[in-house]
C-alpha cells in the first residue's frame, strides 16, 4: 500500500487500475451519494452511503474534507473456483463531517467492482441505530436474480423484473443485468455489524435495513461499516471469477496462510441418505468412504445419542485413520456460545483426531452474532481445525481471513430436496445459484443423489453436474455412497476433486434456463450443465482445450428414463463440438483428460 497526496474536494473520483470502473462519491447538497460507470455508461444511479448514529442521520448534511489516495497489488492462493485471486486496486479515504461528527469513507475500486463503507472513531455509548446504504440501478426495470430473506439463507432464487419484488425484502447477494453488464450486489468482511438486508422501491433505490436489529445497539467500540460491494462484468465468465468479496477482507496471518493442515477434500455423509448415524454402521461408512477415494466422512447430527457417545466417537476415529479417511463432526452452536466453553470443546475434539466441525443452527446474524462467526474460525484455526458453518449466513469473503473455514451452507441446497420433508426445488433455481449466490462465495449445497424416488424430476446428468457447478472446497456430497459405488458414473465421481485451478462459462448459459461451467483441475477438464425447465439441444464447442488429443468420457440425458445416462467414450481435439440435448432439468456431464 502506498499512500500519496491528500487534496479538498466536494467530489472524489476513484478509476479502477484498467481505467474502465469509475466510482464517484460525493456531498452534492449535503448528501452523501457514490455511483458507478463501466466503459463510460452508468451502472449505479447515485446512490446512498450513510449510517444513523446516535439521531443523527451521517449521510445527511455531510461535507468531504480530505482525500488520500494508495493502491493495492498482490495475488495469493484461492481455494475455489480458481487458483489464484488477484486484488489489484485503487483505493481513496475520505474526511467527512456531518452534524459535528468526524467519519471517514472508504472506496476501493477495482477491475471487477466497487466496496464502500463507512468507519467511525471509538466514543463511549454509541448507539448504531440503522444503516442507509443502498444501490440504484442505472436501468428502468432490469431483469434481477433474487432471493426472499430470511436469516437461514436458504430461500429459492428465483427470475424477476426489479418492478415485481418492490416494497419486497430481500436477501443478497442479488445479480441484475444492467445494460450490457452482469451486476451483482453483495456486502463484505461482515464482523461487528449487523447483516442487512435490501427492499427496492419504487424510484428503483435498493434500501439497505440492518432487519435483525430493527432498534440497533449499543458499542464503545470503533465502527467499521462492511463493505457495500458492486461486482461488474461484462460476461459471465468474469461474474463467477470475482475475487472482489475475498479480496476485501484482511489477508491471513503468515503461520494461517502457510498452514498444511488446511486440507479441501471431498466427504461422504449419512443424513441425507439414511436420518440421524447409526452407531453400528460406522465402520461400513468409512470403508465406502476409502472405496470412493474421498478424504473424509462427516458424522453428523445424532451421535450424541449413541450409547457412551465420546468412547464410541473415538473408536471410530481411530479405525477411520487405520482406513485413512479422516472424520468431521457436527455440533450445534448453542454449545459454542460461551467462549471458553467453546474453546473447551473444540480442544476435545481436535484431540480424539478430528480435522473439521460443521457447526450447525447459528442465531440470526445480528452484530453479536456475526462477531461469533469470527471467533469460531479464529478459537478452530487454534486448534488446527477445519469448519462447515450451516444454516449460516452468505459470505461475506471473511474465509480469506479464516482459509480454515472452508464452506458454509446459507444456500437452498439438497437438504430442502427431499422426499422425506415432501419438499421439491423448483426447476429454475439450480441454474441461478452460480450466478448468484456462488458469486461471492462457497455453498454447501450437499449434492449429487441418484436414488429414483429423491430425484424429484432431476435427471442422473443434473445430479452429477451439482457436484462440479456448487463449489465447496469441503464437498460434502449428499448421496448414499453405496448409489456411488454401483453408479455407471462412479470413475468420474471418484474423479472430482473439491477445487479447482480455472472455472469458464459455457455459451448458452443464462440464469433461470440454463447454467454450464467447464472447469479445470491440473490436466483434466470436467464439464458441467444443469438444465431448467425446458428441454433443449446442447452443443459444447472445445476451442478452450490446449493441443493434441483428448480422452472424452459424456455423460449425457437419457431420453426415455431419468435415471440412466447416455454415456460414450471418444477421442477429440480442441475446435470438436459435442452435439447432445437436455432434458427438462436434466444434464450433461463431461470429463476431459489429455491423450496418452
Amino acid at each position: 500500500m502506498a499512500p500519496v497526496a491528500t487534496a479538498e474536494a466536494r467530489t472524489v473520483a476513484v478509476a479502477s487500475p484498467d481505467g474502465k470502473v469509475q466510482a464517484i462519491l460525493s456531498d452534492d447538497a449535503g448528501k452523501l451519494r457514490y455511483r458507478l460507470t463501466v466503459d463510460g455508461r452508468p451502472v449505479l444511479d447515485p446512490s446512498p452511503l450513510g449510517m444513523r448514529v446516535d439521531g443523527a442521520e451521517l449521510g445527511d448534511d455531510a461535507a468531504i474534507g480530505t482525500v488520500r489516495r494508495r493502491k493495492t497489488d498482490t495475488r495469493y492462493p484461492f481455494i475455489g473456483g480458481k487458483a489464484e485471486a488477484i486484488d489489484r486496486a485503487n483505493i481513496a479515504t475520505v474526511t467527512l463531517l456531518s452534524h459535528g461528527t468526524r467519519f471517514e469513507a472508504d472506496v476501493h475500486v477495482a477491475d471487477d467492482g466497487v466496496g464502500v463503507r463507512l468507519r467511525l472513531p471509538a466514543k463511549a455509548g454509541r448507539t448504531i441505530e440503522a444503516d442507509r446504504s443502498g444501490w440504484k440501478l442505472a436501468a428502468a426495470d432490469p431483469r434481477v436474480w433474487v432471493t426472499n430473506s430470511a436469516p437461514s439463507y436458504e430461500e429459492v432464487y428465483e427470475s424477476k423484473s426489479l418492478r415485481d419484488v418492490v416494497g419486497k425484502r430481500l436477501n443478497m447477494p442479488l445479480t441484475a443485468k444492467v445494460d450490457r453488464y452482469w451486476v451483482t450486489i453483495s456486502e463484505a468482511a461482515v464482523v461487528h455489524y449487523g447483516d442487512l438486508a435490501i427492499t427496492p422501491n419504487r424510484d428503483g433505490l435498493l434500501a439497505g435495513s440492518l432487519y435483525t436489529e430493527p432498534k440497533g445497539w449499543r458499542t464503545d467500540a470503533a465502527v467499521v461499516q462492511p463493505w457495500r460491494v458492486t461486482i461488474v462484468a461484462r460476461d459471465l465468465t468474469a461474474l463467477v471469477n470475482s475475487t472482489l468479496v475475498q479480496n476485501l477482507n484482511p489477508p491471513p496471518s503468515p503461520a494461517l496462510a502457510k498452514a498444511d493442515w488446511i486440507r479441501p477434500g471431498r466427504s461422504t455423509w449419512q443424513w441425507l441418505a439414511i436420518g440421524a448415524p447409526l452407531q453400528n454402521d460406522q465402520h461400513q461408512w468409512i470403508d465406502w468412504t476409502r472405496r470412493l477415494g474421498y478424504e473424509y466422512y462427516l458424522i453428523d447430527e445424532g451421535w450424541a445419542k449413541w450409547k457412551q457417545p465420546w468412547e464410541s466417537l473415538a473408536e471410530t476415529i481411530r479405525y477411520a485413520k487405520s482406513q485413512h479417511v479422516d472424520i468431521w463432526i457436527w455440533v450445534h452452536s448453542k454449545e459454542t456460545i460461551d467462549p471458553a466453553a467453546r474453546r473447551a470443546l473444540l480442544r476435545r475434539y481436535a484431540g480424539l483426531g478430528i480435522v473439521g466441525v460443521k457447526v450447525d443452527f447459528p442465531e440470526q446474524p445480528d452484530h453479536v452474532w456475526t462477531t461469533w462467526y469470527e471467533d469460531f474460525a479464529r478459537d478452530a484455526a487454534a486448534e488446527r481445525l477445519m469448519v462447515d458453518f450451516h444454516g449460516a449466513m452468505k459470505p461475506t469473503g471473511t474465509e480469506r481471513t479464516w482459509p480454515n473455514v472452508l464452506t458454509r451452507e446459507g444456500v437452498r441446497g439438497h437438504e430442502w430436496h427431499i422426499t422425506r420433508y415432501q419438499r421439491v426445488l423448483p426447476a429454475g433455481h439450480d441454474t441461478i445459484l452460480p450466478f448468484t449466490r456462488y458469486v461471492v462465495g462457497p455453498g454447501d449445497y450437499t449434492p449429487t443423489a441418484f436414488e429414483p424416488k429423491e430425484l424429484q424430476g432431476n435427471s442422473w446428468a443434473h445430479e452429477l453436474a451439482q457436484a462440479i457447478v456448487f463449489t465447496s472446497p469441503y464437498l460434502s456430497m449428499g448421496g448414499h455412497p453405496r448409489s456411488y459405488l454401483e453408479n455407471p458414473a462412479v470413475d468420474v465421481l471418484k474423479a472430482i476433486p473439491a477445487t479447482w485451478d480455472e472455472t469458464i462459462v459455457l455459451p448458452g448459459s443464462e440464469p433461470g434456463r440454463m447454467a454450464g461451467l467447464a472447469r479445470r483441475r491440473g490436466k483434466d477438464w470436467f464439464l458441467a450443465v444443469l438444465n431448467g425447465a425446458d428441454a433443449q439441444p446442447l452443443k459444447i464447442d472445445l476451442r478452450f482445450l490446449g493441443r493434441g488429443q483428448w480422452s472424452l468420457v459424456s455423460l449425457a440425458d437419457d431420453p426415455a428414463r431419468p435415471d440412466a445416462y447416455t454415456r460414450t467414450e471418444r477421442m477429440v481435439r480442441a475446435g470438436d463440438v459435442i452435439d447432445t440435448r437436455l432434458r427438462t432439468q436434466g444434464g450433461f456431464v463431461g470429463w476431459l483428460r489429455p491423450a496418452r
